[in-house]
């Protein structure tokens, strides 16, 4: 195998903390001096390529600027999700004070954790996962990783190997990513490491009392232990005629393919709703040249999560490409001859308004999701919304895990009772669970999590309030680029931000650490000068 070598810094220039990116050959690598030592690794994260030399490090880690993956400062392990591959690893040494990396010329710009090897004679358990998302994807790999040898079972109700929902509504939905680029795993990868993957599978009942699950087919399967990640379910619009052709709602690979065909033949488009789900579908289908009116019984969009200020912004920036609004309204009806044409809408609570017909060529809901637990016998479900309640070790009885969507667990910076509908969320939920799974007791501590990108305007969260007393805005929302942090009972609990993303992982390692400044330093302005300082302790 040929390489490269060559002389990249020089030792007593690189002060204990910094990180740089150099280029060895063709390859970027990152150099990090942490405790007088130097180390060379990847440049780019694994997840979505963001330069690790805007992230933060803090200990024994390096926190990706965009989506917060941690990475192992002197290993380039990956330590917290999202993403499943680790960073590689490049020769250093140090000779005359010059520092001398090595790469392969065929250097892979990300590498797969180890993994054991199944051995039904070392172990001969069943270790079941129902769901093949976030949680589940990434519970099946961290059990191999962590030295679990038995059986592993994934199941799942759709019919393609584990991918990337995410980028369904981001980049898949606008043509940046390929269909080769959403799954997550090779069919080989699974192949390798034994891991048995039942796709078109659906439960009809899981008895945690007996251990036995039983498909729609009539078979059954016994588990010695059982990870439930089967996620949510999209809520469907309840009102005549919503069984419409052309009416569809977004939760899997096949959905944004129906979604995408129909844009194809279509000119005008109703998004139901305006969450994230509803706000970045109008942001693609306007991309692709379709007139797109949201219409939510919300006054503005997002303002439950990210307050009025913020909503107002966003509603700005899709009104600026054409998007139109039909705030604090409800669909009613659904009109069309076999496929929808006309959205009819109430008069939005006002008895002077008129209602409203709009013209629809198709019609994409996204009114949040319900999740799916009616096939669970022997736990007794939240009753505000049939989440599946768990520890702090997200157990939520004998062998019996849940994670992702349909798991209500303890916030352990309040004890509160809190339910996430986060993509990474759920990826660290999978991991802690297969650490418990597999004997190892590890409590769930991590920080929520969640992006958007709508034309352009790219927007961060981290940690989680669903109320606060305070919003102080460090930036300027007019320009765009601001940190903004959710203050509750003189606590700041969450942040959103835009264009301020080495600041917000220093923000997510902060709430992790429980370190964050006060919100009297906040509101001098002292962010920036603080966070360094916090971190290096």
């Amino acid at each position: 195998m040929t390489q490269t070598e060559a002389v990249v810094a020089q030792f007593n220039e690189l002060q204990n903390g910094e990180k740089r990116q150099v280029t060895v050959g063709e390859t970027a690598v990152l150099l990090i001096r942490h405790d007088n030592q130097v180390y060379a690794l990847g440049a780019y994260c694994t997840h979505n390529q963001a330069p690790l030399v805007q992230g933060v490090i803090h200990d024994d880690h390096i926190v990706c600027p965009w989506h917060n993956a941690y990475f192992n400062i002197t290993t380039g392990d990956q330590q917290e999700p999202p993403g499943l591959d680790s960073l590689p690893q490049y020769s250093l040494r140090i000779e005359d004070n010059q520092v001398i990396v090595t790469v392969p010329d065929s250097a892979a710009g990300k590498r797969t954790p180890d993994m054991v090897q199944y051995d039904p004679a070392i172990d001969p358990r069943t270790f079941v996962i129902l769901g093949a998302g976030a949680a589940g994807t990434h519970a099946t790999e961290t059990l191999r990783v962590v030295g679990y040898q038995g059986r592993i079972v994934m199941v799942t109700r759709d019919d393609k190997l584990p991918y990337d929902r995410t980028t369904l509504s981001k980049n898949y939905f606008t043509g940046k990513a390929t269909k080769e680029k959403i799954l997550l795993r090779s069919p080989a990868f699974y192949e390798q490491h034994h891991i048995e993957v039942q796709l078109n599978q659906t439960v009809q009942n899981v008895n945690v009392n007996t251990k036995t699950i039983t498909f729609q087919n009539g078979e059954t399967l016994i588990y010695d232990s059982l990870l439930i990640a089967t996620g949510g379910q999209p809520r469907q619009l309840e009102v005549p005629g919503a069984d419409l052709q052309n009416v569809f709602t977004l939760r899997s690979f096949a959905d944004c393919e129906r979604i995408l065909k129909s844009a194809q033949n279509a000119s005008q488009a109703v998004v139901v709703g305006s969450s994230f789900i509803g706000m970045e579908i109008a942001s693609g289908l306007t991309q692709k040249g379709v007139k797109v009116t949201v219409v939510s019984p919300a006054s503005l969009p997002f303002e439950k999560t990210l307050g009025a200020e913020l909503g107002q912004l966003f509603q700005q920036v899709h009104e600026e490409k054409g998007v139109t609004f039909q705030m604090g309204r409800k669909v009613t009806q659904l009109e069309g001859a076999g496929a929808v044409q006309t959205v009819v809408l109430d008069n939005g609570g006002s008895s002077a308004a008129q209602s409203v017909r709009l013209p629809a060529d198709l019609v994409v809901v996204g009114i949040g999701v319900q999740p799916v637990t009616d096939f669970i016998t022997g736990i007794d479900l939240h009753p505000k919304d049939q989440s599946v309640p768990v520890d702090e070790y997200l157990c939520a009885a004998e062998g019996v895990y849940a994670a992702g969507d349909i798991a209500r667990y303890p916030d352990w910076r309040t004890s509160d009772s809190m339910r996430v509908e986060h993509w990474r969320i759920a990826a660290q939920h999978g991991r802690i669970a297969a650490y418990n799974m597999a004997g190892k007791p590890t409590k769930f501590r991590g920080v929520p999590v969640f992006w958007s990108m709508q034309f352009q305007f790219p927007i961060r969260y981290v940690g989680h309030a669903t109320e606060w007393d305070e919003l102080i805005v460090d930036g300027d929302l007019n320009q765009r680029e601001f940190i903004a942090f959710y203050v509750k009972d003189n606590q700041v609990l969450a942040a959103a931000s835009s264009k301020r993303d080495t600041e917000t992982a220093a923000i997510a390692e902060l709430l992790r650490l429980n370190q964050m400044p006060t919100p009297d330093e906040l509101r001098q302005g002292q962010f920036k000068l603080i966070y360094p300082a916090l971190l290096s302790n």
